[in-house]
């Protein structure tokens, strides 16, 4: 696969709304923890959580739907706790970027309030 880490992390967090709807039909969510080399690193809470079904779901609705949405090959994996699914610790996580983007809003959330209070 030919693209970044990055750009399939945010391709996935575009389209995590749309792919979630099925398993938020069941009571459940769906987190994207990260991407390493073309694997995606979700995790299902609610009801979809310990669900026993979750490994289908991951597959079957998940995975099929990403890779008819961004790619063909792209691989998807429900990290929930046992040693074959964890995700590496060297992947992209996206927390910089997010971490930057708080940051930013509590400032202007500040500078706003402030400007209210002075009466700017």
């Amino acid at each position: 696969m030919q693209f970044l880490d990055e750009d399939i992390y945010e391709a996935v967090q575009n389209y995590l709304p749309k792919v979630s709807e099925y398993v938020k039909s069941h009571g459940g969510d769906i987190q994207l923890l990260g991407v390493k080399d073309g694997t995606v690193y979700i995790t299902l809470s609610g009801a979809c959580g310990g669900c026993s079904m979750s490994l289908m779901t991951t597959k079957m609705v998940v995975q099929k739907k990403l890779r008819e949405l961004i790619h063909p090959t792209l691989v998807v994996i429900n990290v929930d706790g046992s040693p074959e699914n964890q995700m590496p610790e060297d992947a992209y996580t996206g927390s910089v970027n997010e971490q930057e983007e708080e940051n930013h809003k509590q400032k202007h959330s500040i500078i706003k309030n402030l400007k209210h209070i002075v009466g700017l």
